[in-house]
């Protein structure tokens, strides 16, 4: 994690978050502080695609929408770009969607930065009130579904390749490992 300490020695505000623009690199805010990644590779956006297709007949139906890669404001310093998040209706031309509209956030693990989307994005959408959080892992080929209980998140659901996951909230949707993920 890069450290964004300003010649004032004050964290970075959201105002000069948001100031820096689109760039080619994924920049989340953390606690005033920027997380920076590259861009992710081909088969997290492949998943990313399948799974927010997979989302859209469910979601549609609900009158939600699905979403890939936005910035979700979970507070004034917290601003991390889940991979897919589905929200009640938002301004489509604003920069930042706020946490009381998402309902489901989706993370696809990156062997880089596991334990990102496993302890501390989980730990922070759990905090901003999301109520439903998915954790796709290619590499142990399984999709995990977590639920929201007060502060923080409590497995729902699991399936790996051979089993299907079936959500009912906040949409319903079937996801199926052996359909999403690659061959081994």
């Amino acid at each position: 994690m890069t450290t964004a300490i300003f010649s004032d020695g004050k964290p970075m505000s959201e105002a000069e978050f948001l100031a820096i623009g689109t760039t080619p690199e994924r920049i989340e805010l953390f606690d005033g502080s920027l997380h920076v990644t590259p861009a992710a590779t081909p088969l997290h956006q492949k998943i990313s695609r399948r799974l927010a297709n997979s989302f859209d007949p469910g979601a549609n139906a609900v009158g939600l929408a699905v979403w890939e890669a936005v910035n979700v404001r979970l507070n004034p310093s917290r601003i991390p770009i889940p991979d897919i998040a589905i929200t009640t209706e938002i301004d489509e031309r604003e920069v930042i969607v706020d946490s009381s509209a998402v309902r489901l956030v989706c993370e696809i693990i990156s062997p880089a930065n596991a334990a990102t989307d496993r302890v501390l994005k989980m730990h922070y959408y759990a905090t901003g009130g999301i109520p439903w959080y998915l954790l796709v892992d290619p590499d142990a080929r399984t999709v995990l579904l977590y639920r929201l209980a007060h502060d923080t998140y409590v497995e729902e659901a699991v399936a790996t390749v051979g089993d299907v996951l079936h959500l009912t909230e906040p949409i319903v949707a079937t996801i199926d490992p052996a359909e999403l993920l690659p061959p081994v």
